[in-house]
């Protein structure tokens, strides 16, 4: 076995889950979870060991899954409006295209995130790491994460209120 196919099944699980939080559907991360072993396969001799790679790959999917949402975000699918439904329970069109729009500036407010903030966000929220876990990562304490964290949401907030 290739050490390769050894991380695949090592990381497949954790990285289809992470996929599925962020998603909320199977099939979406059925295909950015393959994507996102093909890119890393293709530039595995990148991969500098400065971070677990279980982040590594986890920031692959991540943006796969960014770039799959840019794609998607001019056609109107009634496929996600019935799983939008299904999170939300909206009463009407109306209110879920408005959740929808919602979610998406919450996204992009994450992604333009300065670093810690947005890795330790996604590790936490998407990865559902604990505060130890993330400071371990980054070589930290577990309060620095905490606090880390609970900026980075406070971050999110100030700019869905357009104060930032």
């Amino acid at each position: 076995m290739t050490e390769f196919e050894q991380i695949y099944k090592a990381y497949f699980s954790d990285v289809f889950l992470f996929l599925m939080k962020l998603s909320g559907n199977e099939s979406v991360a059925e295909e950015i979870t393959s994507e996102t072993f093909f890119k890393a396969m293709r530039s595995v001799d990148k991969f500098r060991g400065d971070c677990d790679i279980r982040v590594w790959l986890c920031q692959i999917a991540k943006n796969s899954y960014y770039s799959f949402l840019k794609k998607q975000s001019n056609l109107a699918d009634l496929d996600s409006l019935d799983e939008l439904a299904i999170h939300q329970q909206a009463d009407n069109v109306e209110e879920k295209l408005i959740a929808k729009d919602q979610a998406m500036q919450v996204h992009a407010h994450i992604h333009d995130l300065a670093e810690p903030y947005k890795e330790v966000l996604m590790l936490r929220v998407f990865g559902e790491l604990n505060f130890s876990q993330i400071g371990q990562i980054f070589g930290k304490t577990e309060n620095w994460a905490c606090v880390t964290y609970h900026r980075a949401r406070n971050k999110i907030k100030e700019k869905m209120e357009g104060r930032q």
